[in-house]
């Protein structure tokens, strides 16, 4: 978040940044799974307190 892809592929040894670019999308992908599962998570408490 904020670091230069160029400085994390040197701290991770990559001769490539198209390497790192791999890892960045992985965590892109987790980190949207993520937060649809927080949303779905949020709408369900919601509908539950509604029908209290």
């Amino acid at each position: 978040a904020g670091i230069p892809i160029e400085s994390i592929a040197k701290m991770m040894g990559h001769a490539s940044i198209s390497s790192t670019q791999i890892y960045a999308q992985v965590t892109d992908n987790k980190i949207s799974e993520d937060m649809d599962r927080l949303i779905r998570k949020h709408q369900t408490k919601e509908t539950k307190e509604e029908t209290v």
